[in-house]
């Protein structure tokens, strides 16, 4: 994508669409602004389409690129005080009370009693390039640069403006837009069926993309599909009620082993193989033995291959942390090989010389097991083919995934498409009983005695899709040992918003997953639900902010629990 250099549109326009966005609650009359102001910028400005869809997420790179401002909210704190004189220490206590950067950003804008002589104003062209040129700054007094890159956008912009470019640069918009509404929003300015918009920004991961074609016609956009090199988001799955109920709804399916590893998406183009996570995380230099055994595997054309990376030790699997340790690491990685050795299991595959996703499972399968050399590095998924006439071995396969180690099993439609970032019953998992949640620490309390100094427990919150916002759902302390409360503790020193005597709240950064027995009303928590017995499990490095669970899974929960 070449990046758009000039434009007429004013910054301020912008502005103005997000804060009229953000002044109603109403889903549809979202859409309808949005839409509006996507007409008005293929009339007035049609280049800069791409970069628009962008900013309407609060992003200033698509999901998909591995590129990232390296701004700070500390870099962000000093911009300020060296533009208006205030103290850093007054500016962070601001934020522990307000816990909106962009809020405090325009009400010091809006208090500088210093004239400035040469403000522009500003243009989308220059938030969005100025703020890009941050991305390519390296080496010693990179911080420095790109601190006069902020502050000169800084210094023009008036003080709705600075909120949004703090906002921008944050990627915390605060409007309550999710991508379900900005592919409405597509549709309707350019009056093409949501579905074909959809279909668009699943196989593409970018939605720039994908209104700029619909800006041109609905062919361009159709034409659009998944390439290697360009990860897109995993589909996801629903949690099953049981065996037999699962499998009489589906029909016929290919039950699978659930691994307890890290799921990721392989790429191989242009001669050179490339990992992302689940959330389109690059670790390829962290897994060099999984390029080595996948490029032994599978012939030298472009393909995109899915699987579970798992530890093993002893020909067993091993705990899933052991893979973080991995997968975290950026030295010593041969040393580490040695002590955390790896192996991949693959189950899907997505690309091989031409897109497969929207084929069918079975036939997506069926070619898997053709282009794969297994070895042993690399094994496809352990899986049948079950109907309910012979739904006992589903049954079978559970309990052997359970007592070789592994999470469980997974239930899929032979029939499906692959559905990128979709959570559907084409997709079913089915876990022991005890059931887990991943959850957002928002909240904390320190210890007692011995463990005073650390975080002793932690509030946790599920995401609400509707709002955007995190909802308490439960404490937690049980299953940290104290090495584990010692690092956490560490860790979440720089997530800190406010401290009150032993109470401390964060901003949502580190997610825990939380294993419970039951789930009963409480009106101690926002969700008005709490878990009883929760335990934590482990930390969820390998899933971003997008990923914690919702309220919705939460019901769907409390509904299997009560049936």
């Amino acid at each position: 994508m070449k990046w758009v250099t000039m434009t007429k549109t004013p910054y301020i326009k912008l502005v103005e669409c997000y804060e009229k966005i953000a002044s109603t609650s109403a889903r549809l009359e979202k859409r309808d602004i949005i839409a509006d102001f996507l007409k008005e910028i293929k009339e007035n400005d049609p280049e800069i389409t791409y970069d628009i869809a962008l900013l309407l997420q609060g992003k200033i790179f698509p999901p998909w690129s591995e590129k990232e401002m390296g701004i700070s909210t500390q870099l962000i704190i000093k911009a300020l005080s060296k533009l208006l004189g205030e103290n850093t220490k007054d500016i962070e206590n601001k934020l522990a009370s307000v816990g909106d950067m962009g809020e405090i950003t325009e009400e010091l804008v809006a208090n500088n009693k210093q004239v400035t002589f040469f403000k522009v104003p500003l243009t989308v062209s220059k938030v969005i390039s100025n703020l890009r040129k941050t991305e390519e700054i390296t080496g010693s007094k990179s911080q420095n640069k790109k601190l006069n890159y902020i502050l000169e956008l800084y210094t023009s912009a008036e003080p709705i403006e600075a909120k949004y470019i703090t906002r921008t640069i944050t990627e915390k918009l605060r409007i309550g837009v999710g991508e379900g509404t900005l592919v409405e929003a597509i549709a309707k300015a350019y009056d093409m069926d949501k579905e074909v918009i959809d279909r668009a920004y699943m196989l593409s991961n970018d939605l720039g993309e994908v209104a700029l074609r619909a800006q041109e016609s609905i062919e361009s956009v159709k034409s659009l599909t998944i390439n290697p090199g360009k990860p897109i988001k995993p589909m996801l799955a629903q949690l099953s009620p049981g065996i037999k109920e699962s499998i009489e709804e589906m029909g016929e399916v290919i039950c699978e082993t659930k691994y307890d590893g890290i799921r990721v998406q392989i790429h191989h183009f242009d001669g050179q193989t490339k990992i992302f996570t689940r959330r389109l995380e690059n670790v390829t230099k962290a897994l060099p033995e999984i390029v080595e055994y996948i490029e032994n595997a599978i012939n030298n054309v472009d393909f995109i291959v899915e699987g579970e990376v798992i530890a093993i030790k002893d020909n067993k699997p091993v705990s899933f942390q052991y893979i973080l340790q991995r997968v975290k690491r950026k030295y010593d990685i041969e040393k580490m090989m040695d002590e955390v050795p790896l192996k991949v299991f693959l189950f899907d595959v997505l690309y091989y010389e031409n897109p497969v996703a929207e084929d069918s499972l079975i036939n997506r399968r069926k070619l898997l097991e053709d282009i794969v050399t297994v070895s042993d590095d690399v094994e496809l998924s352990t899986m049948k083919v079950i109907t309910p006439d012979n739904y006992e071995e589903a049954e079978e396969l559970f309990n052997w995934s359970i007592e070789t180690g592994h999470e469980g099993i997974m239930f899929k439609d032979v029939n499906s498409p692959y559905s990128p970032g979709k959570r559907g019953k084409n997709m079913l998992k089915y876990k022991p009983i005890r059931e887990t949640l991943d959850c957002v620490i928002t909240g904390g309390i320190y210890g007692k005695g011995k463990r005073a100094k650390f975080f002793g427990s932690y509030l946790l919150s599920l995401l609400d899709e509707k709002t955007g916002e995190y909802k308490t759902l439960v404490h937690a302390a049980t299953g940290m040992d104290d090495e584990m409360l010692a690092t956490m503790t560490e860790r979440m020193q720089e997530h800190i918003i406010s401290t009150s005597e032993q109470t401390v709240v964060f901003k949502p950064a580190v997610i825990l997953e939380v294993a419970f027995s039951e789930i009963v009303e409480s009106n101690e928590y926002e969700s008005g639900y709490s878990l009883r017995f929760p335990a934590i499990k482990r930390v969820r490095d390998d899933i971003g902010l997008d990923q914690v669970d919702t309220l919705e899974k939460l019901n769907q929960l409390l509904e299997l629990q009560n049936n």
